[in-house]
């Protein structure tokens, strides 16, 4: 059995320093700018690494991922806002049922209760 090497990849200055850039933006993270750009988190951040930027920060914020090319397969949809909108939990253990219903306007009412509740 032979075994055969991909050849290396080679990236252009500026596409580097897009994505350095990219990792940057509020709420991007370099793993994602990596993910999305079918680069390995570790090389992007040795590119930066090198330049002397520092990753960023991890955080809450929402994710941003920056791609040069668009990826195939997961494409972002808003939903319009339905004001009775309902979280409804059902939870079973053995032969009992229980069902929860919370409004979604207290979304993160509902997960602290859920968080609290399973201990």
């Amino acid at each position: 059995m032979t075994i055969t090497q991909q050849p290396r990849r080679t990236h252009s200055e500026e596409f580097k320093r897009s994505l350095i850039e990219a990792c940057g933006e509020p709420g991007a993270s370099v793993a994602g700018v990596a993910l999305a750009n079918r680069i390995n988190a570790n090389q992007l951040r040795r590119w930066m690494r090198e330049r002397g930027i520092a990753p960023p920060e991890l955080s809450c914020l929402p994710l941003r991922v920056a791609a040069s090319e668009p990826v195939g397969g997961f494409v972002p949809v808003q939903l319009p806002s339905c004001p009775d909108a309902r979280i409804r939990i059902e939870l079973r253990k053995g032969a009992a049922s229980v069902t929860v219903e919370w409004p979604a306007s207290s979304a993160a009412a509902c997960g602290a209760w859920l968080r609290e509740w399973l201990g």
